[in-house]
């Protein structure tokens, strides 16, 4: 009789084998959970300290870069008041500002109603500061911010006419204590001719220089440039902080609405030169408990710019 078991083959499971192979899963699993801890530490770390470096690189970045020398302002001016088309500022226009912006601590806050052929000239001759334009055509806007990236330009939605200016000033001078008083902020403000639509950050920023020169258009229907001289009034004397005077330039002062405007909420007290279509007044920070714009309530135009004045 054969036995059954004879080719049967007896395999042995050695309980070292198993330890062993028990023991590589182990090491495995560990060595993963330490790789898995130490990223996150280290991903944890970097994210911290990334606000830090880079407040450290700025603080030891220098605070502004020198003032533009006269002869290269000079020079800027003069060929842009020089370039071969219609529209633009004179030599002694541009020369006014330029000269302000010079002399203004940097940072500079310039505040520009119009983008013009002197756009890209007011950011250059501000290079130290901050350059904000407004315009009326949110189009245009979208268009020089595109081909000029280092503009910074917005725009606004205006609601006056020009053929309802008296009616405007009028309902200003009632409202004074309340919607249209010179010291307050207007994004806040239901003020008809209060501009409460502007970026959040210029109701903050304290303004050293304001150009007016928009909008554009001059007809019966147009908005004009009430609003704009109105807005830069109370943001001058509500300012927060900073220079406690704001230069205040209004281009095509001569013309009929920007002249009765200037007058009324500027004030003639506060024009301190103009050259050719070009008005400069200079504010100082207002009081909260005073409700009149100008020392003088008179808004009839100034003998030696009612001759020159067009309509």
């Amino acid at each position: 009789m054969k036995n059954g078991n004879g080719n049967t083959k007896l395999i042995l499971l050695h309980p070292y084998i198993q330890k062993q192979g028990s023991s590589n899963r182990l090491w495995l699993l560990a060595f993963l959970s330490i790789f898995t801890i130490a990223f996150l530490i280290t991903l944890i770390y970097t994210r911290n300290s990334i606000p830090t470096t880079v407040a450290a690189v700025a603080a030891a970045a220098p605070s502004g870069t020198p003032p533009l020398a006269k002869p290269v302002v000079d020079a800027l001016v003069h060929y842009a008041s020089n370039y071969n088309t219609t529209g633009h500022m004179s030599n002694a226009e541009m020369k006014m500002i330029s000269d302000v912006l010079r002399k203004c601590s940097p940072p500079c806050n310039l505040l520009v109603f119009g983008l013009t052929l002197e756009t890209l000239l007011w950011k250059a001759l501000n290079h130290n500061g901050r350059t904000v334009f407004i315009d009326e055509n949110r189009y245009y806007a979208a268009y020089v911010e595109e081909k000029h990236p280092g503009i910074e330009a917005y725009d606004v939605q205006y609601t006056t006419k020009i053929s309802e200016m008296n009616e405007l000033i009028a309902y200003a001078k009632e409202t004074i204590r309340n919607e249209c008083r010179p010291f307050q902020n207007l994004l806040f403000s239901d003020c008809k001719l209060g501009l409460n639509d502007l970026p959040n950050h210029a109701y903050e920023l304290a303004w050293d220089v304001i150009l007016i020169d928009g909008p554009r258009e001059y007809w019966p229907e147009a908005p004009g440039r009430m609003s704009p001289i109105f807005t830069a009034g109370v943001l001058a004397r509500s300012k927060k902080g900073g220079s406690p005077k704001t230069h205040v330039f209004v281009h095509d002062f001569n013309r009929k609405v920007e002249r009765i405007s200037s007058n009324e909420f500027l004030c003639k007290d506060n024009l301190v030169e103009s050259q050719d279509w070009l008005g400069h007044f200079v504010l100082e920070r207002g009081d909260k408990n005073v409700f009149q714009f100008c020392r003088s309530h008179s808004s009839s135009p100034p003998s030696s710019l009612s001759s020159s004045s067009s309509s």
